[in-house]
């Protein structure tokens, strides 16, 4: 079933259209990636989704009745544009931010400390904001986007800005968020953070959803002809063989498309017999980053698995 629905937003600014007729479905219980290149509509969606912008045309659909305020209340939204207030110290703006959703009291505050402790701010708590580090900063906001236990955390770009550690965290944190049963909305444009989390995706560009759906049915269906190759060699004299449809470096990893799905014993053997060195080999396995650079710049059409 389908916790959030989306039904043809547009928006246009200045008579340049900022998200044209977008559509897609959040199902419950899941971690939904809108995906897509800087500029290609993520946000203004998401603020369109949040009542920040009204939208020219079309709604946001929860669980079948026309979202208002309510929704809002039930959410955890982290903006792209972070906002904080300079001069508070760190536990007043968390408590400021959990009794603006209606949360007060002892309990708010231990779960205010736990928080802290995890992403390492506790010893800050006394602090200004304006004396944290622009990643501390980025901790403290995301830490008031879920203070509330809001079933719903749709975040902006939240990967943005913090080092690998602090990424992991984070993505551990929405993992047990889904573990309890919560949706997470979540928008980027880097692939492999989608990947490694996302259960269905909506692929944003220049406004139009190209590509939605489960991830696992996108990977699937366009994996049939498509083998990863990491190697050492030479494998030019792929380029323009008869059974080869498409050759695409990664940098670590290299994407062949074939021409039949049942040419991959053939493309192995040819580079065996190259003596080229085959350190991974995986049939009929292709990355979101190939589906996306493959999808991204369509402005006409689309798909959904």
């Amino acid at each position: 079933m389908y916790s959030l629905e989306v039904r043809n937003l547009t928006k246009t600014f200045n008579k340049v259209v900022a998200v044209d007729n977008a559509s897609f479905e959040v199902p419950d219980g899941s971690i939904f990636g809108l995906i897509g290149r800087n500029g290609a509509g993520k946000t203004t969606t998401i603020r369109m989704m949040m009542g920040i912008y009204l939208p020219d045309n079309g709604d946001v659909v929860l669980k079948g009745v026309k979202v208002g305020q309510e929704f809002k209340n039930r959410v955890g939204y982290l903006p792209e544009e972070r906002g904080l207030y300079k001069k508070m110290k760190v536990m007043d703006t968390l408590l400021y931010f959990a009794e603006l959703k209606g949360k007060t009291g002892r309990t708010v505050h231990k779960k205010a400390e736990e928080y802290l402790k995890r992403f390492d701010l506790y010893d800050r708590r006394l602090a200004k904001v304006e004396d944290l580090s622009k990643g501390n900063q980025q901790k403290l906001q995301f830490i008031g986007t879920i203070l509330h236990d809001p079933e719903f955390i749709i975040l902006d770009e939240p990967f943005s800005g913090l080092d690998p550690v602090n990424t992991n965290m984070l993505k551990d944190i929405i993992l047990e968020m889904k573990s309890q049963g919560k949706v997470i909305i979540f928008s980027t444009h880097l692939m492999d953070f989608a990947e490694k989390m996302c259960d269905h995706i909506a692929m944003i560009d220049h406004g139009k959803i190209i590509l939605k759906g489960s991830l696992n049915d996108i990977k699937a269906k366009h994996s049939q002809k498509n083998v990863s190759l990491s190697y050492d060699g030479d494998i030019s004299f792929l380029q323009g063989h008869p059974i080869v449809e498409k050759i695409a470096d990664y940098g670590n990893t290299t994407g062949v498309r074939l021409k039949e799905a049942n040419q991959t014993q053939q493309l192995l053997k040819l580079l065996m017999e190259r003596n080229v060195i085959v350190k991974k080999f995986d049939a009929n396995d292709i990355s979101l980053q190939e589906i996306f650079i493959e999808y991204a710049g369509q402005e006409e059409g689309g798909a959904n698995v």
